[in-house]
């Protein structure tokens, strides 16, 4: 283990080393754009990522531009345009993007390197199967864009035999408030990620010992980070090396918690191939309405 470590370490000081010598030319150069996927809102997301922002541009002697969006659908507008040079989103927004996008790394939260997809209900409501929630009603978190939210619990219901009009589909406007909103009793089901339960958000605003899973999926890698594929490969080589050197420093791990991660790891097209079959199965490209 500690032949391994020593051994990420020399990786990351000579990539870091290369950013540094490539710096001067890097100044001469147009800023980038970072764009961040809205599962927060603007003010706030700018409160996390601005410190990332200020690193990432000094490291590179390059100007960042973080941009913030109102809503998903602005956002991934911005992605089709290819508005982007460097992209922080959701597993379905690579997948449907990754002719454009070439991911380079990918969240750790809470020290874990995956999520999950689920299907909750209330403890007393008689539900212990997914196929009883047929003629149900569900409540999922954000939009039909949400992978964890709406596009991996609608895989658990397909696994069950359940197509889409077998049960009624309600919106929350975010993952927490699908929880907040099967506690009082808007739906006989929420869909949302695996870990949801333990948030501070909702167990601050409901009695979560009276929620539990019905389903959950096999673990996800977590959200990725991508780069545009016109990128020079050097350039994005910097930035790879850059994110997922920042476990190794105090500044960096200060960053990280600001952004509320606790590291981020490399990854590439194939650490991505178990969300595409998952996609694929729940909505077709055909059926894709972005």
């Amino acid at each position: 283990m500690l032949r391994w470590t020593g051994i990420l370490l020399l990786v990351l000081a000579s990539l870091l080393a290369d950013a540094l010598t490539l710096a001067p030319r890097a100044a001469t150069q147009e800023p980038l754009t970072l764009g961040i996927l809205p599962r927060r809102n603007a003010t706030l997301t700018t409160e996390l990522f601005t410190p990332l922002v200020e690193y990432l541009s000094k490291s590179l002697g390059r100007e960042i531009q973080l941009v913030t969006s109102k809503d998903f659908d602005t956002f991934l507008q911005d992605v089709k345009d290819e508005r982007f040079d460097i992209v922080h989103y959701n597993q379905f927004h690579y997948v449907r993007s990754s002719a454009q996008y070439r991911v380079i790394a990918h969240n750790r939260e809470f020290d874990r390197n995956t999520v999950a997809g689920a299907l909750y209900v209330k403890k007393d409501s008689g539900i212990s199967r997914v196929e009883q929630l047929r003629g149900k009603t569900i409540i999922f978190g954000g939009g039909k864009d949400a992978m964890m939210s709406y596009i991996l619990p609608r895989y658990l219901l397909l696994q069950a035999g359940l197509q889409p009009g077998d049960y009624r589909e309600i919106f929350a406007k975010s993952p927490p408030n699908s929880l907040i909103g099967l506690y009082y009793d808007e739906a006989q089901a929420s869909g949302a990620g695996d870990i949801l339960i333990d948030l501070k958000v909702v167990k601050g605003s409901v009695d979560t010992s009276q929620l539990t899973h019905l389903a959950v999926t096999e673990q996800l890698l977590h959200l990725p980070w991508a780069v545009r594929r016109t990128m020079e490969n050097e350039d994005a080589a910097r930035i790879q090396a850059l994110l997922i050197g920042l476990e190794a420093s105090q500044e960096g791990l200060a960053i990280l918690k600001q952004a509320q991660m606790t590291g981020i790891g490399i990854a590439n097209d194939d650490s991505y191939a178990p969300h595409r079959r998952v996609i694929d199965q729940v909505m077709p490209p055909s059926q894709d309405r972005h």
